[in-house]
């Protein structure tokens, strides 16, 4: 057999079979050994196998002396830079380059002879091209290294889209559909992804609104949970789950997350009543042990902590309208609530506590005051009998407070809890039949804590009535004096 120097060039010969007259003139080759003629198909097959590949490992990017295509890559700002690429990787990977390298669209033709493709672009996506070209050229899976980070992902998914690019396509979908995004990243892919068609979907799939039943599911078991008064060591993922249960129930730039129907509203009662209870249970028990101790104090923890989850509970049973449990549970147990607030916060700096006692108590009169919760005037004349008095204690204890007291210009912050106990006040005591307001009002106004809270239009209102009552009530009853006369 013809030597044909196939050993000089590293290659391994394996026994095939023979055809004649086999001419192998290859431009992959061409440059590396001069035409030869081969009459065993062997060394043809091999040689193709193997200089193939090495015409692959040996294209690089920018590599001039191999090059057969430039890509320029142009803005409106000026910038213009030439890449030195080949037309074989451009055309297989990219249907953009295939078309233009094709012979239906017309090429530019510049120095030694290369054809010319112009891409332009914005400035923000200039890099991501490039990115895109080095990509090109990659002989394995692009890592995550390689993106390093969801907006050069985003920029290069951007720009492969346009290229059509599927493999790079692919990657930089699975990158972003894989890895946690920032708000700013989120907002700048709800407004790149949808108008890349289908293939970019799966990165959308986390923001996608889920069925009705799936929220349901996670509304009971988070309501659940934030009201199981679970160990203070668990009070971060308490207070999270609430505020998110919260906000699922709040309309505001954006409809609430579920409409409660009956089920949601049982539940979220049954919930809300077993956290009452346990609250009714521990006051009891503090008023029959209010000693100090170490078992004291950690019933005053829990105390507090029970406050906190009941005021938070107090705005849910409004949202969804089944606070009559709620509202019944406080009035029935307010003596004693006030008893305990304080016997175990006699101390300015305990004023906290007695104020949450307040957030709870002023959604609890809201609710009677407006009449979401109908009670009947004993139940209401005893509310104000029992609150309005420590109402006046705790808000002249707050005012009373230094001002250099950092934590405790917090309390004298809440005006609107003020006010709505103001109100509530006004509101109640304008339902009671006139003798029980004239008690009130007179006891108001010979209390030294006049200014707060004050009644001052629930005591014109009340001598407007009194004053015309007679005349309104002979008027109602026909016997109007001017008209009996004539």
């Amino acid at each position: 057999m013809e030597d044909v120097g196939f050993q000089k060039l590293g290659l391994n010969v394996f026994p095939l079979f023979l055809v004649e007259d086999l001419w192998c003139i290859s431009y992959r080759i061409r440059c590396y050994i001069r035409p030869f003629k081969v009459w065993d198909v062997r060394y043809f097959a091999i040689v193709s196998i193997l200089v193939h590949n090495e015409s692959s490992t040996l294209s690089r990017i920018g590599d001039r002396s191999s090059s057969d295509v430039v890509v320029r890559i142009r803005t409106q700002e000026g910038r213009d830079d030439w890449i030195y690429c080949h037309s074989d990787i451009l055309v297989k990977k990219s249907k953009y380059f295939a078309d233009r390298l094709s012979d239906n669209w017309p090429t530019c033709q510049i120095l030694d002879s290369r054809n010319c493709v112009e891409v332009y672009c914005e400035e923000c996506d200039f890099d991501h091209h490039i990115t895109v070209l080095r990509l090109l050229y990659a002989t394995s899976d692009v890592t995550v290294t390689e993106l390093s980070s969801v907006k050069n992902a985003l920029g290069t998914l951007r720009v492969a889209v346009e290229l059509g690019c599927p493999q790079i396509v692919s990657t930089c979908v699975g990158y972003l559909e894989a890895v946690p995004w920032e708000e700013s990243e989120e907002e700048e892919i709800l407004k790149t992804i949808p108008g890349m068609g289908s293939q970019a979907e799966p990165i959308l799939a986390r923001l996608q609104p889920v069925n009705a039943l799936a929220v349901v599911r996670i509304f009971l078991a988070a309501i659940r949970f934030a009201t199981s008064s679970p160990p203070s060591s668990m009070n971060d993922l308490k207070t999270s789950a609430q505020e998110q249960l919260e906000y699922m129930l709040t309309e505001d730039d954006d409809a609430p997350l579920l409409t409660a129907d009956d089920e949601i509203k049982l539940e979220a009662r049954q919930c809300v009543n077993r956290l009452l209870a346990r609250f009714v249970n521990l006051v009891d028990s503090l008023l029959g042990d209010l000693h100090d101790s170490v078992a004291e104090a950690e019933k005053i923890e829990l105390f507090q902590s029970h406050l906190t989850d009941l005021s938070w509970a107090s705005q849910i049973v409004t949202k969804l309208e089944t606070s009559s449990d709620f509202v019944y549970t406080w009035v029935e147990t307010s003596v004693n609530i006030v008893k305990v607030a304080e016997r175990v916060c006699p101390e300015s700096s305990l004023t906290g506590t007695k104020l949450k006692v307040l957030e709870v108590t002023a959604k609890v009169l809201e609710a009677i005051g407006y009449g979401t919760v109908i009670l009947p005037t004993t139940k209401r004349l005893h509310m104000v009998k029992v609150w309005l008095p420590f109402v006046r204690f705790v808000k002249s204890a707050v005012d009373s407070v230094g001002s250099d007291e950092e934590n405790d210009l917090m309390l004298k912050a809440d005006g609107e809890l003020w006010q709505t106990l103001e109100s509530a006040f006004v509101s109640i005591i304008l339902t009671f039949p006139s003798p029980d307001q004239a008690e009130i009002l007179t006891e108001w106004l010979e209390n030294k804590h006049i200014r707060y809270p004050d009644l001052t239009e629930a005591f014109e209102v009340w001598c407007y009535r009194s004053k015309v009552a007679k005349r309104r009530l002979a008027l109602l009853d026909g016997n109007n004096p001017t008209a009996n006369s004539i």
